[in-house]
């Protein structure tokens, strides 16, 4: 990834957040620039402050180095903040992770493939708090024991011709 690409999607994800109305600020000279090792985005709501290490990707794995996490844990501690991976692939939106919810790979370092930030990643709408995520075991367990006695019965008539579909209709209304 070139650096104008990560310097654009840094600021991309700033200007989001602040439509989302988050008070935020890229942090100058973040990375390799200053000796201090400082996240790319500091964010803030009144309620969640987060510290942001940036990464975007073409489609290819986005790898993050043992010494990058640290810093940005390191960093979120002492500030207040809760530390979170931004990672955004090609014609995807925002997934964040925390870094301990990210796959290490034997050396040392972090992973995140395209798939597991679409599968497993949160989505900016949840992220910023629009909307929450719910899986689909969540939607099974929502619908109590199966449909509702009634409703089977009264469709059971119509289909049957017992009932025609109008007295359904009030039946169930």
């Amino acid at each position: 990834m070139s650096q104008a690409k990560g310097d654009r999607r840094e600021r991309e994800l700033v200007n989001e957040l602040d439509e989302s109305g988050f008070a935020v600020m890229r942090a100058p000279a973040s990375g390799s620039a200053t000796e201090r090792e400082l996240p790319d985005v500091l964010a803030g709501d009144g309620e969640q402050f987060y510290a942001i290490e940036a990464k975007s990707s073409s489609g290819d794995p986005i790898y993050l180095t043992g010494e990058e996490v640290e810093a940005l844990i390191y960093f979120s501690q002492n500030f207040g903040a809760k530390p979170r991976i931004g990672v955004r692939f090609d014609r995807e939106d925002w997934y964040f992770f925390h870094p301990g919810d990210l796959y290490v790979t034997d050396g040392g370092n972090y992973r995140v493939k395209k798939e597991t930030a679409i599968a497993d990643g949160t989505d900016f709408a949840e992220f910023v708090g629009t909307s929450e995520k719910v899986t689909l075991d969540e939607v099974g367990n929502d619908a109590d024991d199966g449909p509702d006695e009634e409703i089977l019965r009264v469709l059971n008539a119509v289909e049957q011709g017992v009932m025609d579909v109008e007295e359904a209709a009030q039946i169930l209304e």
